[in-house]
């Protein structure tokens, strides 16, 4: 039985413009100690659905489907419940650590909070606590560190210290929610492979939520594909990168920069979906290639791997065509 286990969640915010759906039917697992990435573009609906596991939605939202913990379902479960979760099973990183973090607070109350509040531990043993995480975490001279306020760290620093956090009661999953937004390449780098680092510590399991594929290949054994809410495209990481079968899926492969390639990147053509006016049949229609007669009124059924009415050997010659290096 997986760990964490989401069946046809939707969620609808109400607008005063009328109801936009920001997620469309979704479903994805992550097993316990494995790794699912969920990517795709700005919007596409995958901070929304790490949120409705944890009841962060925002007021004028509602999810509706089931999100299983452990095979208990969750979907909005009473707040003292959530708050159990949040603090003691799951953790969650943000993607902002500076608006994530008090800027009032130095970093060690902040920390030791996180132990008062689900332990029940005295405030001394919490920041003992807290600097032997920022340790777990490489922030050198951690002691010192715990006496400083969010400002006087760097970005990266920033990070570590939100990953220091969600795993201070050693929670079973962990969500990372763009965890490397805004750092550069180097500090990315160094961001994942210390959340590997940790995995294997602390044998937990990763929901990691990025639009970035090209920090998934090494990180995740699954990936899902998610566009307009809805999921395009899932399946292990390595079948996926290497035979793509849905259109986006190739779209944004091919927009990931090639070590060996020439330097020129192909984009995908168009915006992205309009949520408050969606497509009764596939959202990636305006901007897909291989459109065709039933795409924009039918909604093409997930078979498994891919959610897509165009045949999969159409697929593979547009992925020849923008990414030839990658097809040989």
């Amino acid at each position: 039985m997986p760990l964490l286990e989401i069946d046809d969640l939707a969620v609808t915010f109400a607008t005063p413009g009328g109801d936009v759906r920001a997620v469309d039917g979704v479903s994805l697992s992550v097993d316990e100690g494995g790794a699912t990435a969920v990517v795709g573009e700005s919007g596409s609906g995958k901070s929304q659905t790490a949120f409705s596991v944890l009841g962060l939605l925002a007021k004028n939202g509602r999810a509706t489907g089931a999100v299983r913990w452990d095979g208990e379902d969750i979907l909005n479960a009473p707040d003292r419940r959530l708050r159990t979760l949040r603090g003691e099973e799951i953790g969650i990183i943000f993607q902002d650590p500076m608006t994530s973090l008090n800027p009032f607070m130095r970093v060690g109350s902040q920390l030791a909070e996180a132990l008062t509040e689900h332990r029940g531990v005295s405030r001394r043993e919490a920041e003992r606590e807290a600097g032997r995480m920022l340790d777990a975490v490489r922030i050198p001279d951690a002691k010192a560190r715990l006496r400083q306020y969010p400002h006087e760290f760097s970005g990266g620093m920033r990070q570590r210290v939100m990953i220091a956090m969600a795993l201070l009661n050693r929670p079973r999953l962990l969500i990372a929610d763009e965890p490397t937004t805004a750092l550069d390449v180097t500090v990315q780098a160094q961001i994942m492979e210390l959340l590997a680092d940790l995995r294997r510590e602390f044998g937990m399991a990763l929901l990691l939520i990025t639009h970035d594929l090209g920090i998934v290949a090494g990180a995740c054994e699954e990936t899902v594909v998610m566009y307009g809410g809805r999921v395009m495209e899932k399946g292990p990481t390595a079948d996926l990168f290497a035979a793509p079968t849905h259109p986006y899926t190739v779209g944004l492969l091919a927009a990931v920069p090639r070590i060996d390639g020439d330097g020129d990147l192909a984009a995908i053509p168009g915006d992205p979906p309009d949520m408050s006016r969606p497509l009764p049949g596939c959202p990636f229609t305006p901007r897909c290639p291989l459109a065709h007669a039933p795409c924009p009124t039918v909604r093409p059924p997930m078979d498994g791997r891919r959610a897509c009415h165009a045949p999969v050997p159409d697929v593979r010659a547009l992925a020849a065509r923008l990414a030839p290096e990658a097809a040989e």
